[in-house]
Formats: C-alpha cells, sequence, structure tokens
C-alpha cells in the first residue's frame, strides 16, 4: 500500500492536473464560440471553420475523459482505494502510478482491456 507521503504527493498532482484540463476547456470553449461567431465567407473558410470545429471536440472530449479519470483516483484517495485495480483488485505499481498518476487499472489487466478493445 501507498504510504501517506506518496499519496499527498499523488493528490497534488491530481489536483494540479485538474486545474490545468478546467482551465484549458474553459479557454476551448470560448475559442469554440469565437469560432462559430465568425461567418464564413466562402467555401474554403466554411471548411477550416468545420476543421477547426472537429479537432476542438475531439481535443475537448479527450480532456473530459481525463478529467474525470482525475477525479475518479481524487475520489478513491479520499475512500481508501487509491492505487488498487479496477479489474484484478491488486496493487498498482507505484512506478506505473508515477507515470499515469490517474491509472485504473495494472498493466497486465490494461493490456487484457486494449487487447479486448482492438
Amino acid at each position: 500500500m501507498l504510504n501517506k507521503e506518496e499519496l499527498e504527493t499523488f493528490k497534488k498532482e491530481l489536483e494540479k492536473m485538474k486545474l490545468q484540463i478546467q482551465s484549458n476547456l474553459d479557454n476551448s470553449s470560448l475559442e469554440m464560440n469565437t469560432l462559430r461567431d465568425n461567418e464564413p465567407k466562402d467555401e474554403g473558410d466554411y471548411a477550416s471553420v468545420e476543421r477547426g470545429q472537429s479537432l476542438a471536440n475531439t481535443l475537448m472530449d479527450k480532456q473530459v475523459q481525463k478529467l474525470a479519470a482525475i477525479e475518479r483516483s481524487l475520489k478513491r484517495i479520499q475512500n481508501g482505494t487509491y492505487g488498487i485495480c479496477e479489474a484484478c483488485g491488486e496493487k498498482i505499481n507505484v512506478e506505473r502510478l508515477k507515470v499515469k498518476v490517474f491509472a485504473d487499472y495494472c498493466i497486465s489487466c490494461r493490456e487484457v482491456i486494449e487487447h479486448e478493445k482492438a
């Protein structure tokens, strides 16, 4: 199990990431509103705006997913289950958490999940 110091370090990192993502999402929303407000003058402008909105939506979706994972991790810190694999219930290696602080699964279970998606 993780010690108190490690948990506090991971919690601070998660909270920092959460604030950054929230800021990114706010900025992206403003940019998308600006794009929507600009009237395309020709087909090239229209295509450019559409491509920009599509890319922004994709990036925002990824950020929202990451934010949800961060919030799950913060909740697990609160209830004492942070660092435990959601699938097998085994401890997630500290080195993995250092690389992906919001990891839900140990490496073995993540590989199985990715293989099933493919």
